[in-house]
C-alpha cells in the first residue's frame, strides 16, 4: 500500500456506530470496542479493567451515551479483571444515558463480577444480562 493510500479516509465498516451517531466511534483498543447489535450500541470490554485501563472503556461508553435515547449494552464477558475504577466508569455512563432518555445495561456471566456488584451495592442498578438480547426490551 502506498503512503497516499493511508492518508485517505476509510469508509466505516458495516455495523459500526457511525449509523447511530453520524460520527465514527472511538478507535478500538485492547480493552474496548464499539459496534451495533440490532437497536443496541454494544461496548465490548476485554482484559483487565482497572485504574490504568478504565479510561479506554470510558472513551467508548462516553461516545455510546452521547446521542439521544441511547440503548447501550456494556458487554463484560471478555473481562478477566474488573475493579472499582470500572464500576465508576459504568455509573457515569449509566447517568449520562439516563439523562438523555436512554439506558445502559451490562452483559456478564462471571460470578466474580456479580459478587463485586453485590458488595458495592450496585447489583440492583446493574443486574447482569446473560447474553445480548435479540430484540428491544
Amino acid at each position: 500500500m502506498t503512503p497516499e493510500a493511508d492518508d485517505r479516509a476509510r469508509e466505516p465498516a458495516e455495523g459500526t456506530v457511525v449509523d447511530a451517531f453520524g460520527a465514527a466511534p472511538p478507535t478500538r483498543n485492547n480493552h474496548a470496542r464499539t459496534r451495533l447489535h440490532g437497536p443496541f450500541i454494544v461496548v465490548e470490554a476485554a482484559g483487565d479493567i482497572d485504574l490504568a485501563t478504565a479510561g479506554f472503556l470510558a472513551e467508548h461508553l462516553d461516545a455510546a451515551t452521547a446521542g439521544p435515547e441511547p440503548d447501550v449494552l456494556a458487554d463484560l464477558r471478555g473481562v478477566a479483571f474488573f475493579d472499582c475504577s470500572g464500576l465508576r466508569v459504568l455509573c457515569r455512563a449509566e447517568e449520562r444515558a439516563s439523562a438523555r432518555g436512554g439506558r445502559l445495561r451490562i452483559v456478564a456471566t462471571d460470578p466474580r463480577l456479580r459478587r463485586l456488584l453485590r458488595a458495592s451495592g450496585l447489583l440492583n442498578r446493574f443486574p447482569p444480562l446473560p447474553g445480548l438480547p435479540k430484540e428491544r426490551e
